[in-house]
């Protein structure tokens, strides 16, 4: 024994046998989770949460669809109900958010305004999105030809105007209501997730589960409703809530030119326009329905970039 090994053993410690137990080997250990095993909508939830910015605006969103149901009522006040006592009076006790030029309170009128922009723009990013989808995955779906005209389709709907378009309908229709309203903004606003949703499915066109249903022999429409479209949703979703400010901003910018919303309906935008006209003596009239404009398009902005990072499954942990 070397003068350094006899140096070693004695620097370890005396310790009896006693002190010792054998535990084992626990076979099932490596079956055990480190934390609690959580889905993908669960995670992307998570995800959200933590981005307290886009959790604001959810909340200011919820706020303001509360009011849009029930602000009429909350009122006491029709919003076509006409006081001539009570003509372009300002924010007060009675009347929250003052009275225009008729009488009619302001408060009731901006929240039944609201119901007529919010549907405008949920629908219209709905429609959008599921003719977008059942478009553009069966462009990525059968590619060659196919793809080629559809896209060049697309293409020549994006290069013609909204605003022609809302022309030409509210000429031949003579109408400017709600439905035509829908009509013109969605006739080709589907276009731009067409293409979102062609670049993604080709993408997913060549991965095993879509090459297994077709082994199956499963139809093309059903592998691109079954398969394709569900493993885009992440980007539907956040596409329709970047699609629903447009709509309403567009919705806004009709009425205001007065191509939109015609009495005795109203919306943001024809509120807006029938205030101006009096906005250097009342600036509240146009002060109200310019705000909710605004709320709603940061919000379901602010919206759709917190989705977009909570969806997104490069950032999943």
């Amino acid at each position: 024994m070397t003068a350094e090994s006899k140096r070693n053993e004695a620097m370890i410690p005396d310790i009896p046998d006693e002190k010792f137990r054998v535990i084992g080997i626990d076979e099932n250990a490596g079956e055990t989770l480190a934390r609690k095993r959580i889905g993908y909508w669960q995670d992307a939830w998570r995800r959200f949460k933590e981005n307290k910015i886009a959790l604001v605006a959810a909340i200011i969103l919820i706020v303001l669809i509360f009011f849009i149901l029930f602000g009429p009522a909350i009122s006491g006040y029709e919003f076509e109900e006409i006081d001539s006592n009570a003509i372009n009076q300002g924010p007060s006790a009675a009347h929250w958010f003052g009275t225009d030029n008729l009488g009619r309170d302001l408060f009731a009128r901006v929240w039944q305004a609201g119901r007529v922009s919010l549907i405008i723009g949920l629908v219209g990013a709905f429609v959008a999105s599921i003719v977008g989808s059942i478009y553009g995955g069966i462009a990525a779906y059968f590619g060659g030809v196919v793809d080629d005209v559809m896209m060049r389709i697309v293409e020549i709907l994006l290069s013609v105007p909204y605003l022609l378009i809302v022309i030409l309908i509210s000429v031949v229709t003579d109408s400017k209501s709600l439905g035509t309203m829908l009509v013109a903004l969605t006739l080709t606003g589907w276009c731009g997730i067409a293409r979102i949703v062609r670049g993604q499915m080709l993408q997913l066109k060549s991965q095993e589960f879509v090459l297994a249903a077709n082994a199956l022999g499963v139809s093309p429409m059903k592998t691109i409703l079954k398969h394709m479209i569900p493993n885009t949703m992440s980007l539907i979703i956040v596409a329709i809530t970047f699609d629903i400010p447009g709509y309403n901003f567009s919705e806004a910018f009709l009425s205001y030119v007065g191509l939109g919303i015609q009495a005795p309906q109203t919306s943001w935008g024809a509120l807006s326009a029938s205030a101006q006209q009096n906005f250097m003596f009342y600036p509240y009239q146009l002060l109200f329905p310019a705000i909710m404009i605004a709320l709603t398009m940061l919000s379901f902005t602010l919206l759709g970039d917190g989705l977009r990072d909570a969806l997104d499954p490069k950032q999943r942990k």
